[in-house]
């Protein structure tokens, strides 16, 4: 096997590329190792499980998914947010087929909480931001929190809803919109 040395990012981008043309099942240690030019031993030292490659993996894909253009965005409303989030992740659903339906079933049974781990943190960033664009809308209404809604709790919610929107392949998020908007505006 060629033992050409590599880096993490290198590896991250084959990983990319088979999710992207073979879907999630495909990536495993071989696979990425053959992709790369590398022994499966020399993959081990930049990820020491299978977990810790498919974490990171999923990782990068959502990265990749959410900075697809390159520009670094400021939204002016909640709302114009949540549609540039939408049109996003529909985006990356054709850049990288079967990902959303299979990245969560990809860690090993004994791996699971790991893996959801990952995926919470991951979540929780952008919950974080989702809170902060929220804040920061002039367009809210100064009545929509109080002490039985605050903006976290409304964030956890929306994006339970995106998120249900998203997995059962709706084309738009119009009517979660549409709740936004009459909840908050």
């Amino acid at each position: 096997m060629n033992t050409i040395v590599t880096s993490r990012e290198a590896i991250l981008a084959q990983s990319r590329k088979i999710v992207m043309e073979q879907g999630m099942p495909a990536l495993n240690m071989r696979t990425v190792a053959n992709a790369c030019g590398i022994s499966v031993g020399s993959l081990y030292n930049y990820f020491p499980s299978k977990t810790d490659l498919i974490g990171a993996a999923v990782a990068d894909v959502w990265h990749d998914i959410f900075h697809m253009s390159g520009n670094s965005f400021s939204f002016h409303s909640f709302e114009d947010c949540l549609l540039w989030l939408f049109e996003s992740i529909k985006a990356g659903r054709s850049k990288y087929p079967g990902f959303f339906t299979f990245h969560s079933v990809s860690f090993a049974a004994e791996e699971k909480e790991k893996g959801a781990k990952m995926m919470e943190d991951y979540f929780g960033h952008i919950k974080k931001n989702l809170v902060h664009i929220l804040i920061h809308d002039t367009r809210v209404r100064t009545d929509a929190f109080n002490d039985n809604l605050s903006p976290d709790a409304f964030v956890e919610s929306v994006f339970h809803l995106f998120t249900v929107t998203l997995l059962t392949g709706e084309e738009n998020c119009n009517s979660l919109l549409e709740i936004v908007k009459r909840c908050i505006y």
